[in-house]
């Protein structure tokens, strides 16, 4: 979550503030076609900035793509359904197999997982206004990320203007749970074809390169457990250790109840005889 001071001012009760603390559109201060103004141009709700990468938040977001190079990036808002690529500036797609490769995918993913309710295609096309200086555009043309994408996850087109909360949020608990449903499938299909459309476009990637896709099967299958092998012969040590305590424990705890059981019976036994003795 980028905008961690625009959601405070949201969560004080300025529910339509899209905004950072300093008042700047954090998804219009990134460097590509940095500062054009459209005709529709509201300087207040679209304000870039004084330059490009002028905001702490975009410049850490562009430090975090720098350090581990991403195969898929996946900018998440809400306001209508959608599942927007490149471009947000211009109205049209990338050219070339890689584009056509990305709106397959969003197809499927629409199709399959989202009951075809949103819209496919390029934001600029599709969201009927154009974006300059977004990350989206900025990762695909700029970082070279492989599969940039904008996903609208959420909206409510008869809420009122005014009604931001309305308009961008579920408000009843089963509208909230298909949405979370939804999409959490939508992302882990997206994870899953990921590197089969990667393996596809760049079949002689090198191992510094696309080779390093993990899928989320493979993930969750055992890709954490195989982690541990960095360790060697000490997790197999620390693994024996423990088997051994808690065998260790389960015997003391067996003669322990052994013990008490042969406390209590001789207690008995000595009380039963000096009873007796008194009656005699």
């Amino acid at each position: 979550m980028e905008n961690v001071n625009g959601r405070k001012l949201v969560e004080a009760g300025d529910l339509c503030e899209r905004r950072n603390g300093r008042g700047v559109d954090l998804n219009r201060n990134w460097s590509v076609d940095w500062g054009k103004k459209e005709k529709d141009y509201d300087p207040y709700e679209e304000n870039p900035g004084s330059a490009p990468f002028s905001e702490p938040e975009t410049q850490i977001m562009r430090k975090i793509c720098a350090s581990f190079e991403p195969h898929v990036w996946v900018n998440v808002h809400s306001g209508m359904e959608a599942l927007f690529m490149p471009y947000d500036h211009k109205n049209t797609t990338p050219e070339g197999l890689p584009s056509q490769r990305m709106r397959l995918m969003l197809e499927k993913l629409n199709r399959f997982q989202l009951n075809d309710r949103c819209l496919v295609g390029s934001g600029g096309g599709s969201v009927g206004y154009l974006a300059h200086g977004t990350a989206t555009d900025y990762m695909y043309d700029i970082a070279r990320v492989p599969m940039s994408f904008t996903f609208e996850i959420y909206g409510d087109s008869t809420a009122s203007s005014r009604d931001c909360f309305k308009m961008f949020n579920p408000t009843d608990i089963t509208t909230f749970n298909r949405v979370l449903n939804d999409w959490s499938a939508a992302f882990f299909t997206l994870f899953s074809l990921g590197g089969v459309q990667m393996k596809e476009l760049h079949p002689n990637a090198t191992a510094s390169g696309f080779e390093k896709w993990v899928s989320i099967d493979d993930y969750l299958n055992g890709y954490l457990m195989e982690r541990k092998s960095r360790y060697g012969k000490k997790m197999e040590v620390l693994e024996l250790g423990m088997q051994e305590i808690r065998t260790y424990f389960r015997l003391f705890l067996l003669s322990s109840v052994l013990l008490m059981f042969m406390f209590c019976s001789r207690i008995s036994k000595s009380g039963r005889q000096i009873v007796s003795a008194m009656s005699l």
